[in-house]
């Protein structure tokens, strides 16, 4: 009895202590041993937790029942947080891959009205971080855990322009004016006075 009480107020605790972050339960796997008297089953969880402003982490967990394998891994979730900077709050810097064993994703920014744009696990760790616009595609394994984890390797690798700034030395306007250029200096103009 003493077990069902820990439990509950554990769970309570957590809603308690980080109301502002959401989870989204990604796949479940059920496993059996077989022992002398039948089969016994166990459930694996995958959960993807966010706080939909920029900051994302997924886990796992295992247990004989499966509320407790999502405690489990969203417990899991929330201590591996990762933090990735966003344009405008909505979408990628620029575009990126991840891998992870066979895994292999490749994603894109979008303007702004295209929606999220990927299939069941990288569409979950893409709302619970908080990107509207991103075009997605998994060019290699479909286990969800092996996407999950090749997207979050991409993600790692996405740099703001801030931090190229910072890195290089310069200043913002000076990373991102390379970008803008032929719009800024007008080099579609004459195209235009031409035709």
């Amino acid at each position: 009895m003493a077990r069902d009480d820990n439990r509950g107020r554990g769970r309570g605790r957590d809603r308690d202590e980080s109301p502002e972050f959401a989870d989204r339960l990604v796949a479940i796997n059920r496993v059996s041993k077989t022992v002398k008297g039948g089969k016994r089953f166990g459930f694996a969880a995958l959960v993807v937790v966010g706080d939909q402003k920029g900051r994302v982490g997924f886990g796992k967990g295992k247990a004989k029942e499966v509320p407790e394998a999502i405690r489990k891994a969203t417990e899991q979730a929330k201590r591996q947080m990762m933090r990735v900077p966003l344009k405008d709050g909505r979408t990628l810097h620029h575009d990126i891959d991840g891998r992870w064993g066979a895994g292999r994703v490749v994603m894109r920014t979008a303007p702004e009205g295209t929606g999220i744009i990927a299939g069941g696990p990288m569409r979950a760790v893409f709302e619970m971080l908080g990107i509207s616009d991103v075009v997605a595609k998994s060019l290699g394994s479909q286990n969800p855990y092996n996407m999950i984890r090749a997207t979050l390797d991409g993600l790692r690798k996405v740099q703001s322009p801030r931090s190229v700034a910072q890195r290089r030395g310069k200043k913002v306007a000076d990373i991102l004016r390379k970008e803008d250029a032929p719009k800024v200096d007008g080099e579609q103009a004459p195209v235009v006075e031409e035709a």
